[in-house]
């Protein structure tokens, strides 16, 4: 009987165990674990009797002893972290200790700075192979699908690519004046970084919010986006042949980008310590615990996303465009699994990654990323799972 652990219990992991109930042929038995044991509970209570085994465990994943303990006790053939980027390392020297497959859905982060990159995960390269287990980076939408995508373009419609734009929209309304559609402190950590884009072998750097531009996205309407920094930019660069510029670009609406500035200013959103009241606190984790929970936006938000990339490359040596994307909607969302799409285009991928890991589709001994596999069983999983794809032979380009 085939085995998952799930490190998580939040919007993503919700959505990710519960197409993992459906998809119950292959994950038939489940184990939620997180620090929270009530979380999993709640979930397993929902869902027992749909198809999947389910346990749970209270477990910290930011302590590799307890996580050892927990994948020895269990004895999943794939672990699916889907906790918080900062325990990416633990959960993953886990993995090592124990020879157990590992996948995640964003890069690792220290909790004390601003910083994320591949540099820390693809360290451990040598001692996967060695160990013979299979680590899959980066298994969500942006980064994830977009890598898929890539890949794909790559092998059906282009012999070499030369420029690809990430565009990521969400047309959603919550209806509060403030509030992130993940994890507070890591999404303001995301937005409020100086940006950057690939281009010629080498990092461009710009300041936060400095490049924008306008796209009419379809199922949304036009939208402003700004150029942000963005991991899966820094595997396409290295796995996608021909390669002269990447970019990515996110919207943004005027109130969120006025809170945001207002907050920076006067130093809410900062990682650094400060005392209060003879305590030390740091301010994103306190103005985490004033903003709305990302989980509670389901019910609320109305809308629909659209996220996909366009790429510019050459087919028999003549130059092409085309471009790939998905719509979801917030509501349809909700109505399925309770979650708004933000968490629902995260979790899915994330079923579909451990699917091919556990089915041997997607297994090598090593540390990769999305695009580094054959990206045809990805393509048909997203469409069958609730992620269809459009394809756009003539798109319009940003310029």
């Amino acid at each position: 009987m085939k085995k998952t652990l799930v490190i998580g219990a939040g919007g993503v992991a919700s959505v990710a165990i519960q197409k993992m109930v459906q998809n119950y042929e292959i994950f038939e038995e489940i184990m939620i674990a997180t620090r929270t044991k009530s979380k999993a509970d709640t979930l397993k209570k929902m869902l027992d009797g749909k198809g999947s085994i389910i346990h749970t465990a209270q477990v910290d994943a930011d302590n590799t002893e307890e996580l050892i303990a927990l994948i020895n006790k269990f004895k999943p053939e794939v672990v699916v972290n889907l906790a918080l980027p900062y325990q990416d390392l633990t959960i993953m020297d886990a993995c090592l200790a124990t020879k157990t497959h590992y996948v995640d859905t964003a890069n690792y982060e220290p909790k004390d700075e601003a910083k994320f990159e591949y540099s820390w995960q693809w360290a451990y390269r040598d001692r996967f192979a060695d160990a013979g287990i299979t680590a899959l980076l980066g298994t969500g939408f942006d980064p994830g699908v977009t890598g898929v995508f890539s890949a794909y373009a790559l092998k059906h419609e282009f012999d070499e690519i030369n420029y690809i734009d990430i565009l990521d929209c969400n047309g959603g309304d919550h209806g509060y004046p403030f509030a992130t559609n993940f994890n507070p402190e890591i999404n303001i950590r995301e937005v409020s970084a100086d940006g950057s884009y690939w281009e010629n072998g080498q990092w461009i750097h710009t300041k936060p919010m400095e490049i924008k531009r306008e796209y009419n996205f379809e199922g949304v309407g036009e939208k402003d986006m700004y150029l942000l920094h963005h991991e899966e930019l820094e595997s396409l660069g290295i796995n996608i042949s021909g390669i002269k510029r990447i970019r990515f670009f996110m919207t943004f609406g005027e109130s969120y980008l006025k809170h945001l500035e207002v907050l920076e200013n006067v130093g809410m959103t900062s990682i650094e310590p400060i005392m209060y009241e003879g305590r030390e606190i740091i301010p994103i984790q306190f103005l985490m615990a004033l903003l709305p929970d990302p989980a509670s936006l389901g019910p609320r938000t109305i809308g629909k996303t659209n996220i996909g990339c366009i790429f510019v490359g050459k087919k028999d040596g003549v130059e092409k465009t085309y471009r790939l994307y998905n719509i979801c909607d917030h509501q349809e969302s909700y109505a399925e699994v309770g979650s708004q799409a933000i968490s629902y285009t995260t979790g899915v991928p994330a079923m579909i990654g451990a699917m091919l890991v556990l089915t041997g589709q997607w297994q090598k001994p090593g540390v990769y990323n999305v695009e580094e596999f054959d990206p045809d069983p990805f393509m048909e999983a997203l469409n069958k799972w609730g992620l269809p794809w459009i394809e756009d032979f003539n798109p319009t380009l940003v310029d």
